[in-house]
């Protein structure tokens, strides 16, 4: 079983500490997995973020991997996922209260969403990742003890970050250190990365194609 990632930043003046796990890492590349890494390529090689900031949720490690509009990597935490295996919603699961979405259907699905700062229900700022599913990126919400979400979060192991209904659950000082004040404040983008077939397939691009394997930093 692959290990949970620690939280990681780019080095600089102002090491994140989101975890009791997190980590500064040294100046160099992050812990990216092959998937990500062929995403990365196809993304820097074609322009596809549009010149804006952007964040790949790779599903299969339980990571977030946060880029500059220039596609420089600034940092990378773990993340809770859905508690379902699957790539695409349930159609008009957003207009359901929460209470009639069944286990099978708790899928973070999978895709290229241009994001865009929100305000939930309670008042507090996420990035909705896709509005009509109600799919957002947001810090973790600790607030029923029986799911242990802080304690999935530093688990060294990947199994138990699938606990949510579909949202993307990040570290709470790793979202407000890297992702507030770039998709917190203006549009971004959001590419979940599938755990249901190959991530070449899926977005459309040619699976080893140049910049495939190049350094993530």
């Amino acid at each position: 079983m692959p290990a949970a990632l620690p939280v990681q930043a780019a080095a600089g003046p102002n090491p994140a500490t989101a975890t009791t796990r997190a980590t500064q890492a040294q100046r160099g590349s992050p812990a990216l997995s092959q998937d990500a890494r062929e995403v990365l390529a196809w993304i820097r090689a074609s322009g596809n973020n549009a010149g804006l900031p952007f964040v790949l949720i790779d599903k299969r490690s339980a990571a977030a991997h946060v880029f500059d509009a220039q596609g420089a990597w600034q940092a990378s935490a773990p993340v809770l996922l859905g508690l379902a295996r699957g790539d695409h919603s349930v159609p008009g699961i957003g207009e359901r209260p929460m209470a009639q979405i069944a286990r099978h259907e708790r899928t973070t699905p999978a895709g290229r969403f241009v994001s865009e700062p929100g305000v939930n229900m309670a008042g507090e700022d996420i990035v909705w990742v896709h509005y009509d599913d109600a799919i957002s990126l947001h810090r973790v919400r600790p607030t029923n003890p029986a799911e242990r979400r802080l304690q999935r979060l530093a688990s060294p192991g990947i199994a138990d970050n699938r606990i949510s209904y579909g949202c993307i659950n990040a570290p709470a000082s790793f979202y407000d250190r890297f992702i507030a004040p770039t998709l917190g404040r203006h549009d971004g983008v959001v590419y979940v990365l599938p755990e249901t077939q190959p991530v070449a397939e899926f977005f459309g691009f040619k699976a080893g194609g140049a910049g495939a394997s190049a350094r993530p930093d």
